[in-house]
């Protein structure tokens, strides 16, 4: 039996938005009658636009407040990008829903100039340190501009900051009817994704029987087996915080591949991987992973990355 009210705690960007009421509409299809309210909740990742997000705590900061309303009892569920979702979780919530993963690649987005025909020394515009550093490993020459900001800001920038190119999630542009200004998509073997990227997860706490009875038939079986394996590669890795750490599962029947990179933020220094087994045993694949790239020079990448952040 479907609860009669359920209330989405969301952040108020355009793509939070839709994501919320993407899940809204997909309830209230599922069970007719229900209540289905959206409350929004400014997190301080939306609050603090001008600093990157790896010096002032990483991912966790978009969904903190969402999570403390939760705990409070002021809402019932939170949908997320995953890959903003923390590996770790506050006692008591938890995560009950991977939905279906969208497109998982990196969308390049230029003056019509595709990545091979950029000239040398080309501004890229980025908020990632994953996408960053893997850019600057096939062109060191170069020059990356942290952009942050809402998709259309993002988009925006392009111009306003005389960039050559910007790059985002092709599946926020999708969600947000933005695949009209994409100049190519990045093969995921070039650009391997952030963990969990195109997929939404949702949270609700852990002793809330009926919310998670009711989020059930929107979990995506293999979806989250890949995004289970990623996100235990990075929780392995300890990777809390935004670093240049990447991870792609793909699913075909029962099997799980997995491919992993690690590397210094330069793109200088790097570590890449992969691995296939059962979809069963998707943290356990995803965790050897990590242990592989550790063990190979990642370990002593990510020490001088976190170096680096505190000397900042």
């Amino acid at each position: 039996m479907a609860p009669k009210r359920l209330r989405i705690g969301t952040r108020a960007s355009q793509l939070a938005l839709w994501q919320a009421n993407w899940t809204k509409s997909e309830l209230e299809a599922r069970y007719p009658g229900i209540q289905v309210e959206l409350v929004k909740i400014k997190t301080m990742g939306d609050k603090i636009l001008d600093v990157p997000l790896a010096q002032v705590g990483g991912k966790g900061l978009f969904v903190k407040e969402i999570e403390e309303a939760m705990l409070r009892g002021e809402i019932d569920l939170a949908v997320h990008s995953m890959k903003d979702v923390p590996t770790e979780f506050p006692e008591g919530l938890g995560l009950v829903v991977t939905t279906k993963r969208e497109d998982p690649r990196d969308a390049f987005i230029s003056d019509k100039v595709r990545f091979s025909e950029l000239r040398q020394g080309a501004r890229i515009g980025t908020s990632a340190l994953r996408r960053q550093a893997q850019l600057l490993k096939a062109r060191p020459d170069l020059e990356m501009v942290i952009i942050r900001g809402n998709v259309e800001t993002r988009i925006r920038k392009l111009k306003e900051d005389n960039l050559d190119a910007v790059i985002l999630a092709a599946a926020g542009l999708n969600r947000l009817g933005f695949t009209d200004v994409v100049t190519e998509l990045l093969d995921t073997d070039f650009s391997i994704p952030a963990i969990g990227q195109g997929a939404l997860g949702l949270e609700c706490r852990l002793d809330d029987n009926a919310t998670i009875e009711a989020l059930a038939f929107l979990n995506h079986a293999d979806t989250a087996a890949a995004v289970a394996a990623e996100r235990a590669l990075l929780k392995r890795c300890e990777g809390g915080c935004q670093v240049p750490i990447a991870a792609h599962g793909t699913v075909s029947g029962d099997t799980l591949t997995l491919v992993g990179f690690i590397a210094s933020v330069d793109g200088k220094q790097a570590v890449r991987d992969s691995i296939s087994g059962s979809t069963a045993d998707a943290v356990k694949l995803g965790t050897e992973l990590a242990d592989r790239l550790l063990a190979a020079g990642g370990k002593a990448i990510l020490e001088d990355v976190y170096q680096r952040e505190i000397a900042h």
